[in-house]
């Protein structure tokens, strides 16, 4: 096993289930709200605020970048004066960074297929499902009223869609940019996993191949 994976999901169609149980399969790490404490204590930021700018972004980074308003330092470094959510962004991505240097692993979200497009070990999933499960799990995992579950869901996909289109170059949920795309509604939380690890070792025997 060679392979770093990467799981970008829809809220409720079970990505981080997905993910924890294809890791344990595997036997790699798993990386995905443990991202959030690894970042905070190697920046320094407290890990609430991570919690809470976790997979948000506000609109003036990149005018800022455009305005030449946070230039970068000498060294090549973005200037510390950035906003907290901007360097809090920039934290994750050099945690993910180093995460995969360390070897074969599992990572939910936060753009990490895109911080690691370079790296020919990655493999990147997205998890869908339908609404009508994707409403069935998250209102037996959260205390929300029925019929305001469809609009915390849609919500919640809008964040991350935002969140992922804003700081790459890629569009959230468009099948060109990963390699295997599974709606877990139809194959369960077992058979998407089966589907995965039947994937990766396709691609990795055509590696060894190549």
């Amino acid at each position: 096993m060679r392979s770093i994976i990467t799981i970008s999901r829809e809220f409720g169609s079970g990505g981080r289930e997905i993910g924890k149980t294809l890791a344990d399969d595997l036997g790699i790490a798993f990386y995905d709200k443990e991202l959030l404490e690894l970042a905070a204590k190697e920046s320094g930021i407290c890990e609430e605020l991570f919690v809470k700018h976790d997979e948000t972004y506000t609109n003036s980074f990149l005018y800022s970048l455009v305005m030449g308003s946070y230039p970068v330092t000498p060294d090549g470094r973005l200037n510390p004066e950035l906003p907290l959510d901007h360097r809090i962004f920039l934290a994750q991505f050099d945690t993910i960074r180093k995460l995969a240097q360390k070897g074969p692993c599992v990572i939910v979200g936060r753009c990490a297929d895109y911080v690691l497009k370079a790296d020919d070990r990655v493999l990147n999933f997205f998890i869908t499902g339908n609404m009508a499960q994707k409403k069935r799990r998250i209102l037996e995992r959260y205390d929300i009223e029925k019929n305001k579950a469809e609009d915390f869901i849609r919500k919640t996909d809008k964040r991350r869609a935002n969140y992922y289109n804003y700081y790459s170059d890629m569009k959230w949920g468009e099948a060109k940019n990963y390699d295997l795309c599974i709606n877990s509604s139809k194959t369960g939380i077992k058979g998407a996993v089966e589907l995965m690890k039947s994937y990766i070792e396709i691609k990795e025997n055509r590696r060894d191949e190549e």
